[in-house]
């Protein structure tokens, strides 16, 4: 661990309030970039952009900061012709958020490498492309490679983003369980017909809870729940705080998704999303930001919580 990390691991201990960044895709988006086979993978080489993007929300209030490494996997970069540039999108993309922390001063922010297990999703569709094969090798591979460029280069913690589908978390986690760095793993889940919490997945019935102990197996530094609706995130912060006594993190999405875009009609107001936030952290949540749809507006309305 680092010192800066250790600074945020004495402030949870402290019980406070720490603010994560919001949506960088998206944001991505609705800032002139088009999106592509790769969703926002390939965005990292528009750089000043992308570093416009981590200033913005270091400015708002965010104390962590991720970096646009989500969709840039090896297998995300393939779908879009890029595959073969993978370290310079990887790289570009962690360089971004290290220089925006360097140039606004504030070196206490946290940069967090995001690794997914996300597979392309065909335009017009809103899930994976069921036709896309991926074998397991591929996807240690793909995992291993993401893993070791973000701890080599500058990354305080490595963020295991959009958890859902089991048989592919079981070869992340034992890929980043080898890693001499802190691991935060966040899940996304949505509710069923029932009332029940499951995993965000919709072709098969895999409930929350069997995620849950899947995880239970390994020594991360913190839970969480993300690219999931606001109005179970309640639910699932009770579920991981009966399971984990660690740091829990929340990042809601917001709006809606046909690929490669986001759809930001029915994005929550700032204002309406700091209100709900209060809740998450009363229920434990200390590390909150948001996910798809939100933007620094978002961070801000946050961050007069502290």
């Amino acid at each position: 661990m680092n010192e800066r990390y250790l600074k945020i691991t004495e402030k949870l201990k402290k019980n406070e309030l720490i603010i994560h960044d919001g949506a960088i895709g998206t944001e991505l988006q609705k800032r002139g970039i088009e999106m592509d086979g790769s969703w926002c993978g390939t965005a990292s080489l528009q750089d000043n952009i992308l570093k416009q993007v981590h200033t913005d929300y270091i400015h708002a209030g965010s104390q962590i900061i991720t970096t646009n490494t989500y969709a840039s996997s090896r297998i995300m970069l393939k779908s879009a012709g890029f595959e073969k540039r993978f370290e310079e999108v990887n790289l570009k993309a962690v360089d971004s958020a290290l220089k925006a922390r360097e140039e606004t001063g504030y070196k206490d922010v946290i940069v967090a490498g995001s690794i997914s297990h996300r597979y392309p999703i065909a335009d017009g569709d809103t899930k994976s492309n069921a036709s896309i094969q991926v074998s397991k090798l591929e996807l240690q591979d793909a995992t291993e490679e993401m893993a070791l460029l973000l701890t080599n280069n500058g990354c305080d913690v490595i963020l295991l983003e959009m958890m859902y589908r089991p048989e592919r978390m079981k070869i992340i986690f034992n890929i980043v369980k080898k890693l001499n760095i802190p691991i935060w793993v966040c899940f996304s889940c949505r509710e069923s017909d029932k009332g029940e919490i499951l995993s965000l997945t919709d072709e098969t019935v895999v409930p929350f809870s069997e995620m849950i102990e899947i995880s239970k197996e390994y020594n991360f530094d913190g839970w969480g729940i993300m690219h999931t609706s606001e109005n179970i995130l309640g639910e699932c912060i009770k579920m991981i705080k009966t399971n984990f006594n660690g740091p829990i993190l929340a990042y809601p999405d917001t709006g809606g998704w046909i690929s490669p875009n986001w759809i930001f009609d029915t994005v929550i107001e700032p204002e309406k999303f700091k209100e709900k936030a209060k809740g998450w952290f009363e229920l434990g949540a200390q590390i909150i930001g948001g996910c798809c749809g939100t933007s620094p507006d978002h961070i801000r309305a946050l961050s007069t919580l502290k």
